[in-house]
């Protein structure tokens, strides 16, 4: 059977409590993602930053508010102030249905990937994304 550690991603940008909205949404573009975890001095996990958190926290374009004002704005603001800290996360050796299961039921777009509080992995909607082209790859192989 296969566990989120066989398709977790496990090579992650993370920020700390202390880093700003400007590094969330630079990340963001430069890394191409939708999801960050957060951790301490020590890389436990404590938190989630997500690209609609980066939207609500953002002064909408209707507010006639110049790029470079926003970016001000935005090298202003901790992280800590718009991450999110009821974040569910799954185990290494959770089953990958079972994972699959909590996306789908709660609709999570990833799940931290946790042992022993520290930060091991994500597990995104992506990953299970590429799961699926690899295996609709390989029954055509077979046809």
């Amino acid at each position: 059977m296969l566990q989120v550690k066989d398709l977790m991603t496990t090579d992650l940008f993370t920020l700390r409590r202390t880093d700003t909205l400007a590094s969330a949404r630079s990340i963001m573009e430069l890394g191409r993602i939708r999801h960050i975890p957060i951790v301490d001095d020590k890389d436990r996990f404590i938190g989630l930053v997500t690209h609609r958190d980066i939207l609500s926290a953002t002064v909408s374009k209707l507010a006639d508010i110049d790029t470079g004002t926003q970016d001000e704005l935005d090298a202003s603001i901790p992280v800590l102030s718009i991450m999110r800290t009821d974040v569910r996360h799954t185990h290494p050796d959770t089953e990958l249905k079972e994972a699959a299961a909590v996306l789908l039921e709660h609709k999570y777009r990833c799940l931290p990937v946790l042992e022993d509080e520290l930060l091991v992995g994500i597990l995104t909607e992506a990953d299970f994304l590429n799961l699926t082209i690899s295996l609709m790859q390989a029954l055509e192989q077979e046809a």
